[in-house]
C-alpha cells in the first residue's frame, strides 16, 4: 500500500542507484506527488552552481539525498581521495541549494560505517564521534559524518527539517556486482553463481570469516525512508537496520546454499577483516513506529534471481 505524503514534489538525488531506485519504486503510485529525478549526465552533484539552478527551477518541497559514491574494502582503501571529496562536494552543494530554495524537508542518507570502529555493540546513535573510525573506510565515513553534522547545524541554527537516516549493509536489486569494488554480499553472491557455473572445488573469502555484519533488503530501507519523511519531528539521524548480525562465513554459507554451489569455502587470513562487529541498536527508529520486514535469506534467493535476469540480459551493474 502506498503511503499517502505531505509533499506534492520530491527530489531524489541519486536514483538510478541501488537505494535511489528503491525510494523511487516506493513512491510510485501516489497520487499528485511529483518525483524530480536527474542522471549524473544531466546534473553534476559536485557542480554548486548547476544543482542550485537545479533547484530554483524544479523548487522541490522534500528532497531525499542518495547519491554517494560508495563502494567496498577494497574500493575505500585504494580511492580514498575521490571518496572523501565527491561525496563532500555533492552533500555541501546540494544542502546548501536546498536551504537557498526554502525545501521544507532533506533526508540526507550516510551508513553506519560512520560509527567508530570498536563501537559498543548494538550500536546507538549516540555512538558516533566517541572513538577512532575503522581506517579501511575513514574516508568515506568522514565524508558522511560532514553531511549529517550539516544537516544538523542548518536545523538548530535556521530550524529547518533537515535530518538523516544511517542505513546498515543493504543488498538487493540494482546492486554492483564488481568482483573488487562491490560489497560483501553481492560480491559472493557473483563469486559462488561463477564458481558453480565453473564447477569449480572451494570459493575463498576474504579474512578470517569471523567478523559479525548485519543486513538490510534495499525495499525495507525505502520504505523506512518514506516512513521518516512523514514524522513531524525526526532525531537529527537514526539508525535502520534489520536488528540481527551474522559472521562472515554464515553468510558465505547461507549464499552459497541459495545459489546452489556445493564445494568448500576456504577462508584467506591474509586479507583484512574490516570491523569486528557492526551490529545497529534500531530502537530509536522501531519508536516511531517501523520494522523490518523482509528475512535474510528470502532477501537473498530475491537478490539472485534479479542477479541471474540481469545477467542474462546484460544489463549487470558492475561499476
Amino acid at each position: 500500500m502506498n503511503p499517502t505524503l505531505n509533499y506534492q514534489s520530491i527530489f531524489v538525488a541519486g536514483h538510478r542507484g541501488m537505494v535511489g531506485s528503491a525510494v523511487c519504486r516506493r513512491l510510485q503510485g501516489i497520487d499528485d506527488l511529483r518525483m524530480i529525478t536527474y542522471s549524473r549526465s544531466e546534473l553534476d552533484l559536485e557542480d554548486a552552481a548547476a544543482v542550485l539552478d537545479m533547484f530554483q527551477q524544479e523548487q522541490p518541497e522534500a528532497v531525499v539525498f542518495a547519491a554517494a559514491r560508495v563502494g567496498g574494502i577494497h574500493a575505500n582503501n585504494q580511492y580514498p581521495v575521490e571518496f572523501m571529496t565527491e561525496n563532500l562536494n555533492a552533500q555541501l552543494a546540494t544542502i546548501s541549494a536546498a536551504y537557498k530554495t526554502g525545501v521544507k524537508r532533506f533526508l540526507f542518507l550516510g551508513s553506519t560505517c560512520i560509527y567508530p570502529r570498536m563501537a559498543k555493540q548494538p550500536i546507538t546513535e549516540d555512538q558516533l564521534l566517541a572513538s577512532p573510525l575503522e581506517p579501511t573506510n575513514e574516508a568515506y565515513a568522514l565524508a558522511k559524518i560532514c553531511g549529517l553534522k550539516l544537516c544538523q547545524y542548518y536545523r538548530r541554527q535556521h530550524g529547518v527539517l533537515f535530518h538523516s537516516a544511517m542505513p546498515t549493509n543493504l543488498y538487493g536489486p540494482g546492486d554492483n556486482y564488481h568482483p573488487q569494488h562491490s560489497h560483501v554480499l553481492p560480491a559472493m553472491i557473483r563469486r559462488f553463481h561463477e564458481a558453480k557455473e565453473a564447477g569449480l572445488p572451494s570459493v575463498t573469502i576474504w579474512g578470517t570469516g569471523s567478523p559479525r555484519r548485519e543486513f538490510l533488503h534495499v525495499d525495507d530501507l525505502a520504505d523506512a525512508l518514506v516512513h521518516l519523511i512523514q514524522i513531524a519531528d525526526p532525531p537529527d539521524w537514526v539508525n535502520v537496520g534489520s536488528g540481527k548480525d551474522l559472521s562472515i562465513l554464515e553468510l558465505a554459507e547461507l549464499i552459497a546454499d541459495v545459489v546452489g554451489f556445493e564445494g568448500t569455502i576456504e577462508k584467506d587470513p591474509s586479507k583484512p577483516d574490516g570491523t569486528p562487529r557492526k551490529l545497529t541498536d534500531i530502537s530509536l527508529l522501531r519508536q516511531t513506529g517501523w520494522e523490518p520486514k523482509i528475512g535474510l535469506k528470502e532477501g537473498i534467493a530475491t537478490t539472485y534471481q534479479d542477479f541471474l535476469s540481469n545477467s542474462v540480459a546484460g544489463t549487470l551493474r558492475a561499476v
